[in-house]
């Protein structure tokens, strides 16, 4: 969806900056989403050696 807005923004403007910015926010985003991602699975697994260990 940046990616688009982004495109357009330069389209419409000409400013290379504001297409850059705008990629670099949608590259920040998405680190985001994989760290999210992967904290969650390991939050999961750290359960599951839990609940093996209490059985």
């Amino acid at each position: 969806m940046i990616k688009k807005i982004a495109w357009e923004t330069f389209k419409n403007t000409g400013d290379i900056n504001a297409f850059i910015e705008l990629k670099q926010i949608e590259n920040i985003e998405k680190e985001m989403e994989d760290k999210t991602k992967n904290y969650e699975l390991n939050q999961n697994s750290q359960n599951e050696e839990s609940t093996k260990r209490d059985l």
